[in-house]
């Protein structure tokens, strides 16, 4: 977002007494803000957002596909129940619920946590990018916490639309290879509920770690100096 642009935004709430000192400014309006900062920088948000969907698109595939392969579990055939073994899935010989292996879980892990520090990392350049445009911000009258607010509602934006497309994906290659595996059984067994709860939580997960990712550098961002982030040529 130019300074221009960014004056223009906030101009209405900047007046000359004292009162306006401190710039204010309602939730939505914050939104419009934060909305028109990545259409200004999209193709880098998309980068970003790409980090996510990948992370977020093999968690979604991991549990969507324990869902369906439970689902044809709870069918009772016997057939498809040594199709779900010979699939690999680990089944509990008491309870008979599939299980993830502690490799899958693992893998898991490591993809969220190479998501999160790839955030960090992005998020970080970004402040570096916006020095003056925080700056200017801030010699507007901006508070802290309103810079901070922009900072987390353009990661939520990001994270929600990433996490969203993610799980979708991992959900709709969790059931095209489980249609390879089982057959038709695979949907005429799937447990709708609990496959959707699986694809909410992975979105879930995925807003999270964004918000999580955002979060230190928007607090350097909100704690900047309207001197130091006008002097800089970021």
């Amino acid at each position: 977002m130019s300074k221009k642009h960014l004056i223009y935004n906030l101009a209405p709430f900047h007046g000359n007494t004292k009162s306006n000192a401190r710039l204010t400014l309602p939730f939505a309006k914050s939104v419009s803000i934060s909305l028109k900062s990545l259409r200004v920088r999209f193709f880098r948000s998309l980068l970003t957002v790409m980090t996510l969907v990948l992370a977020v698109a093999f968690l979604g595939f991991t549990l969507s596909g324990g869902t369906i392969a439970q689902g044809v579990l709870d069918s009772g055939v016997e057939g498809l129940r040594l199709a779900v073994i010979r699939a690999g899935f680990d089944i509990d010989p008491l309870t008979g619920i599939i299980g993830s292996t502690a490799k899958d879980r693992w893998i898991i892990l490591l993809s969220l946590l190479v998501c999160t520090v790839g955030i960090v990392n992005a998020q970080l350049m970004a402040v570096t990018e916006r020095f003056r445009e925080i700056g200017t911000m801030k010699c507007l009258g901006a508070l802290d916490s309103f810079v901070l607010r922009l900072f987390l509602l353009e990661a939520g934006f990001q994270g929600f639309a990433g996490s969203l497309a993610g799980s979708l994906l991992g959900g709709l290659a969790a059931l095209a290879i489980s249609l390879i595996r089982f057959g038709t059984a695979a949907l005429t067994n799937l447990p709708v509920g609990t496959f959707c709860l699986s694809l909410l939580t992975a979105t879930g997960v995925g807003l999270g770690l964004s918000l999580v990712g955002v979060l230190y550098p928007a607090i350097v961002a909100a704690k900047m100096q309207p001197v130091d982030a006008m002097r800089s040529e970021g």
